[in-house]
């Protein structure tokens, strides 16, 4: 594993990063490791992992220093987002989530918003991201939620589902219609929302396949009143917003999934060290040797394509859809590759519950899902080759 490793190692990150890594990492392997399997168990969730990554004060890396925070790179981010995510899947997503659900408030929000808002998520607390519907995924412009101006609040009505954290959040970063805009796409709108607002109801979680101690709520609004000041840039803004939002977003969710299949690939490679048949260690087959290396190529390019993007944020690019896109796309298929081929090398050991893999390659199939399906990431980029 020392491609990867010396990948790691090439890393641009300051002293004080690295540090904060070491104490990730030793995080990571003493108790959201351990804690895992039962977290995947019973499906509840994992209050001790967030008080301990808290507790490390990880929020405030993402949140500006005037609002409370201690802001670090956008490859720190990624490379906690990863670690976190190998020890722990359903972990990772929500720690990933408040940056998701925070960092558009960072770039659009007012003064006031800011100093409103931020210091509670850099103190530890809770965010979610408020998009999808059940009648709107990856199509994002057929969400029904309406928000209608109403003196000096806004009226919300309508419903959200499958939302990350959505029992548990402070805060909630919510997308609707305005109600006096009558185009779709221009209508769409963005505001804060509070836990505790009344007419927010929080209808249940979902069973999931995987990173089962994320909790993943179904949303209901009947006549939530929110001041209008929370209300993120002008109405009609919010599609602007949340393709921005995407560009920082989909990164993180290719780290969750990069931070899985290094799991798996790990594992793996330890497993068919020790496991031997017709008194061979399994490595030893030409078969297996052949299969490894695909995979770890494979692994290799798609950590090395996550922390080019990670550079190109930090060097300050704003457009990075296309290579979020690609990154996003590949690393979930790799996730969804790894883990499956992760089982089949530990054999009938692989299927059963009890060894790691198997929750892996259950966590790892959303990825292929959230954050725009993989089918809608290929048509993105197949379509910026046409030539106008």
């Amino acid at each position: 594993m020392h491609l990867l490793h010396n990948l790691d190692s090439t890393l641009a990150l300051s002293e004080e990063e690295r540090l904060l890594l070491e104490n990730v990492n030793k995080l990571a392997e003493n108790k959201l490791r351990p804690n895992a399997d039962q977290t995947d168990r019973t499906g509840a969730f994992p209050w001790d992992n967030i008080r301990a990554i808290n507790e490390l004060g990880l929020n405030a890396m993402f949140i500006p220093e005037a609002y409370g925070g201690s802001p670090l790179s956008y490859t720190a981010y990624l490379k906690c987002v990863h670690e976190i995510s190998k020890a722990c899947a359903a972990t990772g997503i929500i720690w990933a989530t408040n940056f998701h659900a925070m960092k558009p408030l960072i770039a659009f929000g007012s003064e006031v918003q800011k100093k409103q808002f931020l210091p509670r998520i850099a103190e530890g607390g809770l965010a979610s991201l408020c998009i999808t519907e059940p009648d709107a995924g990856s199509d994002a412009t057929g969400m029904k939620t309406h928000f209608e101006p109403c003196d000096q609040h806004i009226m919300i009505n309508g419903r959200k589902t499958f939302i990350t954290s959505g029992d548990v959040a402070d805060l909630y970063l919510l997308f609707g219609k305005w109600s006096d805009i009558e185009d779709p796409r221009s209508a769409i709108s963005v505001l804060v929302l509070e836990k505790d607002t009344p007419g927010l109801r929080i209808l249940g979680t979902e069973e999931k396949m995987g990173i089962r101690g994320s909790s993943t709520a179904s949303l209901q609004f009947e006549n939530c009143r929110v001041p209008r000041s929370h209300l993120l840039g002008k109405p009609g803004d919010g599609l602007e917003i949340l393709f921005a939002s995407l560009n920082g977003s989909r990164p993180s969710i290719a780290a969750h999934a990069l931070g899985i299949a290094r799991a798996a690939f790990e594992d793996s490679v330890n497993y068919i060290n020790e496991r031997q048949q017709s008194g061979r260690k399994i490595i030893e087959f030409q078969g297996i040797q052949f299969l490894l290396a695909d995979l770890a190529a494979e692994l290799t390019l798609c950590e090395s394509w996550l922390w080019h993007v990670a550079r190109l944020v930090d060097q300050g690019v704003e457009d990075i859809s296309l290579e979020a896109s690609l990154l996003k796309m590949r690393a979930s298929d790799l996730a969804m590759r790894m883990t499956t081929d992760a089982v089949q090398l530990h054999g009938g050991y692989g299927f059963c519950r009890g060894l790691r893999v198997e929750r892996l390659m259950r966590d790892a199939k959303i990825t292929q899902i959230w954050e725009g399906t993989n089918q809608v990431h290929r048509q993105l980029l197949g379509r910026s080759f046409l030539q106008k």
